[in-house]
């Protein structure tokens, strides 16, 4: 696998349009946070997972690189977060695809209305939910082709369109919104409303860890993939950053919608160009990406935690399967928490308060899990020097593992905490219930793995599963 491949595969695997408008309303600064979070995160997280792939290539992912280190119950908690996460995110990602089916009428005004109306929102949050979990259900063939064709139709296509569009309304000297002056860079860090809203471009760039299992396909690894993943990083933040600009040219400030302006947006480009009834092509593919997303990650994560759990970590209600070797027993869990989340977006006063609420949560859970992979790397590189690794993060002994993990770390924890608070540009109703709901989130979704472990019996662990061992149980063995 050469450089370029790899790097379009860590492309494909992380952008995603949907969070644009929430760092539109930063204007020419939101280019510097998202190259804070490229730098502080993005890089981190390739590197670190690449080595503890090479070094540690068994199943369970972080399951077995957090294991390795802290031992099985933070390892188990690890691999929980991942997937729990991924639950959580699929009712904000759908409220997208939502929205964009709504914006496929011909009227803008009405479109508007029907995509702020919270039981439309939950009706399609629904069925399309189910509905991709039913096409996983029936294995990888379908559910492959939907991904490949989504991926290109759905998020290339669009991102290319609306950055085009965006770049050519502002060259022809058309008024926009932002100050393009180079002074505008650089934020008021002083603003703390500003570092809260910015802790969420972290999750932009989520999801880079799946790609490290391409690493030993690469030739000379130690050389080419930290290529690929600053070619790869370079390419994700054109998008996101030209992108994200493209939506503050033509939606002022303070009518940024967190789940509408992406849509609005093409809507004005396009009829800046006179062609309106594009909008609605753009409208239909965006929702048939959001399919294709939610397709992938509804089999994703439940898969590797699958593997884990039949090692003895899940009941075996969670650990059943069809024919088709899917795991029916995880996707039911995952579907009926997707649908008790989802009855937010009724019960909390508007769409876009449930839609801020739960992306935070997401955030918080997935964080998590990356500060116990970069502790992991950095323990690991103390406790098992002589574990072979293809690829190393170059430095010396530790000094780099150090600098890159210590750097993705520390980041990680500033947005952790950042990310509790209620930002300043977005109402969110009661920002004491807010907080509550956050903290009360976090301490359920990540208090559950504990007790699983704790009550977990050895009938749990089925004969037929092939799971090694971590290496300090091997040397008990012994």
């Amino acid at each position: 696998m050469g450089v370029f491949t790899l790097a379009m595969i860590n492309v494909s695997a992380i952008v995603s349009l949907r969070g644009l408008p929430a760092e539109s309303t930063y204007g020419l600064s939101s280019a510097f946070y998202y190259i804070f979070a490229a730098i502080f995160f993005l890089i981190p997280v390739s590197l670190v997972s690449a080595e503890l792939t090479t070094g540690w290539p068994q199943k369970g992912g972080v399951f077995r690189w957090v294991g390795e280190a802290f031992g099985p119950r933070w390892g188990f908690l690890a691999i929980w977060l991942q997937w729990i996460e991924s639950t959580i995110w699929f009712p904000t990602v759908l409220t997208f695809a939502a929205v964009s089916l709504a914006f496929i009428g011909p009227n803008q005004s009405w479109d508007a209305a029907v995509a702020a109306n919270a039981e439309y929102v939950l009706l399609i949050v629904l069925l399309v939910y189910w509905g991709a979990t039913l096409l996983n259900m029936r294995g990888m063939g379908l559910s492959g082709s939907i991904t490949k064709w989504g991926a290109l139709l759905g998020t290339v296509i669009p991102a290319g369109v609306l950055i085009v569009l965006g770049m050519a309304y502002w060259a022809m000297g058309n008024p926009i919104d932002i100050s393009m002056n180079p002074a505008s860079f650089f934020p008021d860090l002083s603003n703390f409303n500003n570092l809260v809203l910015a802790a969420s471009i972290f999750l932009f760039y989520a999801g880079m860890e799946m790609s490290a299992v391409h690493v030993n396909d690469v030739q000379n690894p130690r050389r080419n993939f930290p290529l690929a993943i600053g070619l790869a990083s370079v390419i994700t933040v054109c998008i996101f950053v030209f992108g994200t600009l493209a939506i503050g040219f033509i939606i002022p400030k303070g009518q940024i919608n967190l789940v509408q302006s992406l849509l609005v947006a093409y809507d004005k480009l396009f009829d800046w160009m006179g062609m309106p009834w594009l909008g609605s092509v753009v409208a239909l593919c965006l929702a048939f990406g959001v399919l294709a997303q939610v397709v992938a990650w509804v089999g994703g994560p439940s898969k590797g935690l699958l593997q884990v759990g039949c090692a003895g970590y899940l009941p075996r209600f969670m650990q059943r399967t069809n024919k088709a070797g899917v795991q029916v027993g995880i996707l039911l869990i995952q579907g009926a928490v997707v649908t008790l989340l989802s009855v937010l977006f009724v019960l909390l006063p508007s769409v876009q308060t449930a839609y801020q609420m739960i992306s935070q949560l997401t955030i918080i859970l997935y964080l998590l899990m990356y500060m116990l992979m970069f502790a992991a790397a950095i323990y690991l590189r103390y406790s098992e020097p002589a574990t072979p690794r293809s690829f190393r993060i170059p430095g010396g002994k530790n000094f780099g593992m150090w600098i890159v993990a210590g750097v993705g770390l520390i980041g990680s924890l500033l947005a952790f905490v950042f990310s509790f608070i209620p930002p300043g540009q977005i109402a969110v109703g009661s920002p004491a219930l807010y907080v509550t709901l956050l903290v009360f989130g976090t301490l359920i979704f990540a208090g559950i793995p504990f007790i699983i472990y704790a009550v977990r019996k050895p009938e749990w662990k089925r004969a037929d599963v092939d799971f090694e061992p971590f290496g300090s149980e091997s040397t008990q063995t012994k």
